[in-house]
């Protein structure tokens, strides 16, 4: 990739400006996004790559190719995607680059997580992280999850609730990561089951479960490393 950006920063470039405008975001420009990162990474991080709008569509699940371009435009606007060419027809491919795609770095989710954890007197926790030369627990910090959560599902949860927080923590204990929760929900939101159901089943007390959790961290497809929670 040049040496220039990787999956990591890509995504975390743009989960920072879904913090930062949460107006703005739906789970579709999660999906599309996400999925361009992952086409252009199995390209083997091709400068530009073709992305055609059918074979995105099928692949995040929307039906109209209408509905696609309007938030892939979005994601052209923000400054995640750059169109080197545009396609003549729904059938034909948009050339387009991940590398110029640059938007400024935020810092406000880092910012707002540390506050948070000091606010909850978390600092005596024994598992640290490092995350932009601050440190932070290895906790779920509820808010943000729920963020998350309902940005990528098109949902409105409100709390999470005490039995979710007793499986997380035990989820943490077993060894999973705040990673790996954060793939599980992205991986859930494609699984065809749950967007066939519009996502009625899917809570963050079910995807916590051992069993359902270990089931789509490893839906290998959309994993893609991040660390956002």
């Amino acid at each position: 990739m040049n040496n220039e950006l990787n999956s990591y920063e890509l995504s975390r470039n743009f989960i920072n400006f879904a913090f930062d405008n949460p107006e703005k975001i739906s789970p579709n420009h999660y999906a599309i996004y996400f999925f361009a990162i992952e086409h252009c990474n199995r390209l083997g991080w091709k400068t530009k790559f073709g992305f055609p709008t059918m074979m995105a569509c099928d692949a995040v699940g929307i039906k109209k190719p209408q509905t696609f371009i309007k938030y892939f435009n979005d994601l052209e606007d923000w400054g995640f995607i750059k169109v080197v060419e545009r396609s003549k027809n729904q059938y034909s491919a948009n050339i387009i680059s991940l590398i110029s795609a640059t938007p400024k770095k935020g810092e406000a989710m880092d910012k707002a997580m540390v506050k948070h954890a000091a606010s909850k007197g978390q600092s005596n926790s024994p598992i640290n992280k490092q995350v932009n030369n601050i440190t932070i627990e290895q906790e779920i910090d509820s808010s943000k999850l729920l963020t998350l959560f309902n940005s990528l599902l098109g949902k409105q949860a409100k709390v999470v609730n005490a039995k979710t927080k007793t499986q997380i923590k035990q989820r943490l204990k077993e060894g999973y990561t705040k990673e790996d929760i954060v793939n599980a929900i992205r991986n859930a939101s494609k699984d065809p089951f749950h967007i066939e159901s519009n996502y009625k089943y899917l809570t963050l007390e079910f995807l916590t479960k051992p069993e359902k959790l270990d089931r789509f961290v490893n839906m290998g497809d959309f994993k893609i490393k991040t660390q956002i929670l």
